[in-house]
């Protein structure tokens, strides 16, 4: 009966987001205890070399599966970091009060939204709330104002030339926006949205031009820039920022907002250390988000998500 829930869980958290829909992770029920492996397999080089975005992506995960088990009831204990790339044993401990249900359902609803976003403000308080839920992991949000904003626009156009110019990175990405259908991973060209005016530029995932996503009539006026950072910069560090960009992304999608992580701002080193000076050096920065309104209610397609992540 554990095994049945554990597996549940697992097949619930496979709808995380990660680096270009690698999901690099990999589940496995051992008794009462549900086991999340890093699944180096699908480590980035060139990209992501340190595993940072990877470990984010297991973080991702692991908060999902968390969310699923907290909705239907059950009580659970969480071991973080036990043994290298086993990087989270989660336990069935009993039975409480379901919680949370609104994230569980909106776990299938989320989709990386890359379209600009309304003019139309987020409510107030909301960022708040996101400060509150990642805070609780240990993890910081900084939102940009006006001055932070033009540097960070600065940043994000800085890292877009440096993948650009860089061989390596371009053959990387070409591998991973070039899938079969068959690998059910990688970046969806459906899911994508070729460049058009915004406050700050995104990340081109097909610079040939194959994007399939119209932009629409948004320019990205009502949307809200955060960092989420850290005091410390090692694989736990990673790993929480990873669940409350979880945590972030749910509440975000319950909310009927719209979402979309900025990973390559993080990625590139050189950027990065742009990241560290915008937090006035108290951090480092783990991941940027994107919120806002959604300019239309056109959905985004659904990416494709492996089936092969869980054992036992």
């Amino acid at each position: 009966m554990t095994s049945t829930i554990l597996r549940s869980a697992a097949e619930t958290a496979r709808h995380a987001p990660s680096i270009f829909n690698t999901q690099p992770w990999r589940w496995e029920v051992r008794g009462d205890a549900l086991e999340l492996h890093a699944d180096r397999s699908r480590l980035l080089p060139v990209t992501d070399p340190e595993g940072r975005m990877l470990t984010v992506s297991c973080g991702v995960a692991l908060h999902h599966a968390l969310v699923a088990l907290a909705a239907e009831g059950h009580r659970t204990s969480v071991e973080r970091g036990v043994d290298g790339d086993l990087l989270a044993r989660i336990t069935v401990t009993g039975t409480a009060q379901p919680t949370g249900t609104n994230l569980r359902d909106a776990i299938p609803e989320r989709h990386t939204d890359r379209r600009p976003f309304a003019d139309t403000p987020v409510p107030d308080g909301f960022v708040d709330r996101l400060r509150d839920v990642a805070e609780a992991r240990g993890v910081y949000v900084a939102e940009l104002d006006a001055d932070s904003l033009v540097r960070f626009q600065v940043t994000a156009a800085r890292a877009g030339e440096l993948d650009e110019n860089d061989v390596a990175y371009q053959a990387e990405l070409a591998e991973w926006t070039h899938r079969p259908a068959s690998s059910a991973d990688g970046v969806a060209p459906g899911s994508t949205v070729a460049p058009t005016p915004r406050k700050v530029p995104l990340r081109s995932f097909f610079p040939d031009g194959a994007e399939g996503l119209l932009p629409g009539p948004g320019h990205d006026g009502g949307a809200r820039y955060l960092v989420l950072w850290t005091v410390g910069d090692s694989p736990a560090d990673w790993l929480a920022a990873g669940e409350a960009m979880s945590a972030a992304l749910l509440a975000t999608t319950a909310a009927g907002l719209a979402v979309s992580p900025m990973t390559d701002v993080v990625e590139v080193p050189a950027s990065r250390a742009m990241l560290h000076r915008l937090l006035d050096n108290l951090g480092e920065a783990q991941v940027a988000l994107r919120i806002g309104v959604p300019a239309t209610s056109d959905a985004v397609p659904p990416t494709p998500r492996r089936a092969d992540v869980i054992a036992g």
